[in-house]
């Protein structure tokens, strides 16, 4: 086990193994290279935390947009998605930023640009979407709510 020391959790161990390297950090931080994918707590597997490594400040919020939007389908370049290595089966995850505000009602995603993590080889990269009908700024809370009482009855 490791240690780093971060801003949204202190001091904070990790097993190597489960570093995403992005070869190319994310755009604005090409720099940091090194992430762990963090549950939120008691969010049903619905919001994560994509903690750097390499800069225990930076952490960004993430949500699993199929819980939302289940026909998500961001079409994107294959040679991007080489990037990340042999792709077999279901060995990508699909996370998109998100921007969750002190009013939840407010909370919105990045459906423009996904950040796609290959779970085989530790790989991950934000790319940037073909769909031009997807939105970086996508309010998502209502649709959450419909997806959680429809999922619930």
């Amino acid at each position: 086990m490791e240690l780093i020391f971060t801003k949204n959790f202190g001091e904070m161990k990790y097993n190597p193994a489960d570093v995403f390297t992005f070869p190319k950090g994310l755009p604005g931080y090409p720099d940091d290279n090194k992430f762990l994918l963090v549950e939120m707590e008691d969010t049903r597997q619905t919001f994560f935390w994509l903690q750097s490594i390499d800069d225990g400040e930076l952490c960004f919020p993430m949500m699993d947009v199929y819980k939302a939007i289940p026909d998500y389908d961001p079409q994107v370049d294959p040679e991007e998605l080489a990037e990340l290595g042999e792709i077999q089966g279901v060995s990508l995850a699909v996370y998109n930023i998100a921007v969750i505000p002190d009013d939840l009602s407010q909370t919105r995603v990045n459906l423009r640009a996904p950040v796609i993590l290959n779970l085989d080889t530790r790989m991950g990269k934000q790319i940037v979407c073909a769909n031009e009908e997807y939105l970086v700024r996508h309010y998502i809370m209502e649709q959450l709510k419909a997806a959680t009482e429809a999922n619930l009855c």
